[in-house]
């Protein structure tokens, strides 16, 4: 009996010694695979869908260890989620304004801001509808319906609102605003013919043959469409976080951009 005892408890031994022993190299081992295997968040105006889509398999052919996550939105309500703690490591606005925000509360890395591009705003319709030539034909009564973006927190709306204004439109044509909760849904409105115009970005328009570009706004009728980037401050991957931005300002990524429709800030 006093053996089997005595056997039991080396048993015991060996069992605890080999479970610390296994803490201790899971412990040593899981940081550096983490690092190895970074992975990011990365919160973009929906705009940027099409040209980031492409960018990270471009990115991932030579990062193949880097996992990226997009979270496509309105640049407002993305703003709003990080600012509510959301675990994002990049921001990628459609406006100045979102991502003045998040610095004013100190969430951005210091000296990682960024405008990295430009667009324009156009006036689109459905397919073979009738041509208009000028703004102001939006009073005209044949037009009953026109869809933009929420002002306060989608970007384009934001600029659609500041040009209808400056020409004089907004009371005017504003009992027929459909408001869409990003762009995706102004140029989804437009496409499936519930609305008879509709105010988008040109490389949203461009993604679409459903819709015609019927005007381009002149750029002094709103403020500068630029889009900033940052890493935000609480990233648990700031290394590679801060890699991937700038990569997203290399040559390698301009060329895609620019296939979008994109303009590069200076």
């Amino acid at each position: 009996m006093e053996r089997k005892r005595i056997f039991n408890l080396i048993i015991v031994a060996v069992l605890a010694l080999l479970l610390l022993i296994s803490w201790n190299l899971f412990q040593s081992v899981s940081p550096a695979t983490a690092q190895q295997r970074p992975s990011l968040t990365v919160s973009a105006a929906i705009s940027l869908a099409p040209a980031l889509t492409e960018i990270k398999t471009v990115y991932q052919s030579s990062n193949p260890k880097v996992n990226i996550t997009y979270n496509f939105g309105a640049s407002g309500a993305l703003a709003q989620q990080i600012q509510q703690g959301a675990p994002v490591d990049v921001f990628f606005s459609a406006a100045g304004k979102q991502m003045d925000a998040l610095q004013q509360a100190n969430l951005l890395l210091n000296q990682t801001r960024r405008n990295l591009l430009t667009n324009r705003l156009v006036l689109i319709a459905p397919k073979n509808s009738a041509v208009v030539r000028d703004f102001k034909q939006l009073t005209d009564a044949k037009i009953k319906k026109i869809a933009i973006g929420e002002p306060n927190s989608v970007p384009v709306g934001q600029y659609a609102q500041e040009m209808l204004t400056k020409l004089g439109l907004w009371q005017q044509i504003k009992p027929k605003l459909v408001f869409g909760n990003n762009v995706r849904q102004v140029l989804t409105f437009v496409e499936s013919g519930n609305v008879d115009a509709g105010i988008v970005y040109v490389t949203d328009a461009k993604t679409s043959d459903k819709v015609t570009v019927q005007l381009t706004a002149a750029t002094n009728l709103h403020s500068p469409i630029v889009y900033p980037l940052a890493v935000i401050r609480n990233s648990r991957s700031l290394v590679a976080a801060k890699k991937f931005i700038e990569f997203l300002a290399g040559d390698r990524a301009k060329i895609v951009f620019q296939k979008y429709g994109f303009g590069l800030s200076r």
